[in-house]
């Protein structure tokens, strides 16, 4: 044996294996785990409105320190849609102070959802809003004209989402809109307001929103952000004009946003949406279209199972009852408007 095996039996009895250390990686020695924090002092703040990434809420709603912050989503919510009126719980800096930024952790459970598609084929659903129990449908009487089957399509959305709908009536010192709303006759508690010569019916209007997340939307040009602006002063919402050539109206809002609305007998939101000139339905369930028609439903009783209510379905209980003239003179233009958002699933 050589001196040096003996030098290298005193080391084992110095050291061992379990003397040996390696340099600290707190990432690489944490041991993997799908739980999160529970993040239970997190504060509960209504979703106002979203810019590039960043969220506006408002911290202790109601409450003696009521106050708006910014705040972004956190990494594991990348995959969760957030939107104008959900209740997000946040966390970190929520003082509302300039430069500070709060975190997102979580999405209370939703009301309602109103959402839209691109087009009626569209699957993919798009949140419009969460959490509204209004929908304010607003709409002129001329310039640009009304569409009825646009204001069809915001009913089923609202119907299909649990939503209440009223119906606001613009510009009616341009043309009367008697013929328009009988073509809404048949559908049940539906309120419906107009405006004309420079008035608007925010009285009346105000006195339906307190205690309510109501959500307006529209055509372009109709002049719902005239409107909000009237119920929310502070709004500033961009107002525009209707082109003389096409009819149309210009985009003027750009996001959809939460504003409180401050009236003699109470409060409420008013979320105001960017105008569209289409409202796709790919995302409803056809036999939940029926459901805005409820004169038609009501006939629809008697129809066959598996009735499609198109011109083609034999003994279809509402083209009989069409035919007959039992439903008056609005009837088959109801039965038309029903028809043709019935064939985009057919």
């Amino acid at each position: 044996m050589s001196w040096l095996d003996g030098a290298d039996d005193e080391l084992d009895e110095q050291y061992d294996e379990a003397d040996f250390r390696t340099r600290p990686n707190p990432k690489a020695n944490r041991p993997r785990t799908k739980r999160r924090p529970a993040h239970a002092d997190a504060h509960i703040a209504r979703v106002l409105g979203v810019d590039r990434g960043r969220y506006t809420v408002l911290i202790d709603e109601d409450g003696p320190d009521e106050r708006t912050t910014l705040a972004v989503r956190a990494r594991e919510l990348r995959r969760q849609p957030i939107v104008t009126g959900d209740r997000a719980r946040v966390v970190g800096d929520v003082s509302g102070g300039e430069g500070t930024l709060g975190r997102i952790v979580g999405i209370e459970p939703r009301t309602t959802l109103l959402r839209r598609s691109a087009d009626d084929t569209d699957q993919v659903e798009r949140i419009v809003v969460a959490n509204a129990d209004q929908m304010v449908i607003v709409v002129a009487a001329a310039d640009p004209e009304p569409r009825p089957r646009l204001v069809d399509r915001y009913l089923i959305a609202a119907l299909d989402a649990g939503i209440h709908p009223l119906l606001v009536v613009t510009k009616t010192d341009l043309a009367d809109p008697a013929e328009f709303l009988a073509h809404f006759e048949g559908v049940d508690d539906l309120d419906v307001l107009m405006s004309g010569r420079g008035r608007m019916p925010v009285d009346d209007l105000g006195a339906k929103l307190v205690g309510h997340a109501s959500v307006f939307v529209g055509h372009s040009g109709v002049g719902k952000s005239t409107l909000v602006n009237a119920l929310v002063p502070t709004a500033a919402r961009a107002t525009g004009h209707v082109n003389e050539v096409t009819g149309r109206g210009r985009h003027t809002s750009s996001s959809t946003v939460s504003l409180r609305y401050l009236g003699a007998e109470g409060r409420g939101w008013v979320i105001d949406t960017p105008g569209v000139r289409s409202f796709g339905l790919g995302h409803v369930k056809p036999e939940n279209i029926l459901a805005a028609f409820t004169d038609l439903a009501a006939v629809a009783e008697e129809c066959p199972r598996g009735c499609t209510h198109l011109p083609d379905a034999p003994d279809c209980a509402i083209v009989e009852a069409v035919a007959d003239g039992r439903l008056g003179d609005r009837g088959a233009a109801r039965l038309d408007s029903l028809q043709r958002l019935l064939s985009t699933f057919a």
